[in-house]
């Protein structure tokens, strides 16, 4: 394959996209619950929304509970499954049309 048939399509590219950022978001909250638990600096909280915001809200939700991290933040609960949803949405959407 080439770099054409990943960049020939504006929706693959958005595929693309939100599996790196999940993937980088999954990662990042994987690496702030071994900070917490060393007693090291963190990760802030507005980052990792910033981090699903732009993307990678899924492999935010799938790390808070791998990680059991940030799982009794009401914001993290609520907030990354409706970045989720609107994801999905645009997903949904675009693939629709």
């Amino acid at each position: 394959m080439t770099m054409d048939f990943f960049l020939s399509d504006p929706r693959r590219i958005l595929y693309i996209w939100l599996t790196l950022m999940s993937l980088l978001l999954f990662v990042t909250m994987g690496a702030d619950k071994r900070r917490a638990k060393k007693g090291q600096r963190r990760v802030p909280e507005a980052r990792l929304f910033a981090l699903a915001l732009i993307g990678g809200a899924v492999g935010g939700w799938l790390g808070m509970y791998a990680f059991q991290h940030k799982t009794k933040h009401w914001k993290f609960i609520v907030g990354f499954p409706l970045i989720v949803l609107v994801q999905l949405g645009l997903c949904v959407y675009l693939a629709a049309n």
